[in-house]
This record gives C-alpha cells, sequence and structure tokens, in this order.
C-alpha cells in the first residue's frame, strides 16, 4: 500500500518515541514510563500509516460523468446561495483516504486559500471553515466546477498542489488534507448531483454528478 509523502515525518516521530519508550524501559529500568511512550508512539506510528495511505485507483473514464474528490459520506446536497449551483459536501472521517482527486478532466483557473474557522466538519458551520477553492473548466466546456478542501477540528493543514493555469486528467491526485475534514463540490446549472446524503463515496471511483448540457 502506498504511502503519502506528507506523513513520512509523522510515522517516523511515533517510531521515534516508541524506541525511546524501549531505551527508558531496557536501560534505565523505568519499566512503566517507557512501556506506555512505547505502545502510545507505535501506535501513533500505525495510525498514521494507515490514515496517511493513498491507493492507487484506476483513472475514470466517462467524460459525461464528475467524480467524487475524496472517500467519505456525503452529508448534504443542497442551493446554498442565490443561482443555480448545487453544492454537494462530502464529510471525510480519520479513517478516510485523506488524498484529494480531480473529478473531472480540465483546466485549474484559480486556487485560493481562504482563512477560516475550524469546526467539526460533519456541521453546518464548517462550510465557513478554512479551506482551499479550487476553480476548475472542464475539458470541452465552459463552465466552471468549484471544489473545496475544508479544515475540520482536528484538520489543521490542507495542500493543493495544481497551480493555477495546470491541466488536470480526471482522478488524478491534487491535494491531500490533514486529520478529519470535509469537501465540497459546486455544480454549475449544466450539471446535476446523482448521489444523496447517506451514500458512501470514494475519490476518483464514485460518479457523484453527470452533466445534463
Amino acid at each position: 500500500m502506498r504511502i503519502a509523502s506528507q506523513g513520512r515525518n509523522f510515522i517516523l516521530g511515533g517510531l521515534g518515541l516508541g524506541l525511546a519508550g524501549g531505551i527508558l524501559s531496557y536501560w534505565l529500568r523505568y519499566d512503566a514510563l517507557g512501556l506506555v511512550l512505547s505502545f502510545l508512539g507505535l501506535g501513533f506510528s500505525a495510525f498514521c500509516a494507515y490514515f496517511f495511505r493513498d491507493p492507487d485507483r484506476p483513472a475514470p473514464t466517462d467524460a459525461g460523468k464528475i467524480y467524487s474528490p475524496g472517500d467519505g459520506v456525503v452529508l448534504s446536497v443542497a442551493r446554498e446561495g442565490p443561482g443555480e449551483v448545487t453544492t454537494l459536501r462530502i464529510f471525510l472521517s480519520v479513517f478516510d483516504v485523506h488524498v484529494q482527486r480531480a473529478p473531472c478532466a480540465g483546466a485549474v483557473e484559480k486556487v485560493r486559500h481562504v482563512s477560516g474557522g475550524f469546526a467539526a466538519a460533519m456541521r453546518a458551520e464548517a462550510r465557513a471553515n478554512a479551506r482551499c477553492v479550487m476553480t476548475l473548466i472542464p475539458e470541452g466546456r465552459r463552465e466552471r466546477l468549484v471544489v473545496e478542501q475544508i479544515a475540520g477540528l482536528i484538520a489543521r493543514r490542507i495542500e493543493c498542489w495544481p497551480k493555477d493555469g495546470e491541466r488536470l486528467a480526471a482522478g488524478q491526485r491534487y491535494g491531500i488534507i490533514y486529520f478529519g475534514s470535509q469537501a465540497a463540490v459546486h455544480f454549475p446549472a449544466s450539471a446535476r448531483c446523482t448521489v444523496k446524503p447517506g451514500d458512501r463515496v470514494l475519490g476518483g471511483l464514485t460518479p457523484i454528478g453527470e452533466w445534463t448540457a
């Protein structure tokens, strides 16, 4: 299983703590303290290896569909503001893969980071959290498709790798959020969402919408 490079320092830190616990326990005879540190360090390292997993997945092939940007459970599908834009929100727990994938092929028009709070990612208030907003011009279309990586109560770091003007393939990895978060997709009027609250989705694999015009 591939592990995202962003998890390397966390994994090594846990292993270092586990080693320090072993040294305390064996050489310095602080058995209880050493065992606790070893347990915590190795447990944290194992969790981080699991959290930062980055499985290889086949690239989507249907250009008429829009795919989930991440793994998780659909929180809501609604029109949240003026106009005909429909917003889909996905909750990513700490047990979900947190690498984000492009929902369709297209060119990155703009990437911007928006400051905000750190409400729990499953709550409605999370839509005002710190987030990274990427606007895509889907291949062969004039509409804009907007995707957001949203921080949560524990998630405090977001990485979005593409630069303005860069082209992305459908399902291509484009970013990662650290530790529990939310993802959102804003569909233009020419697309419709095909999932509902409670549905389980997988990044780059589950169709979440389709173009209607």
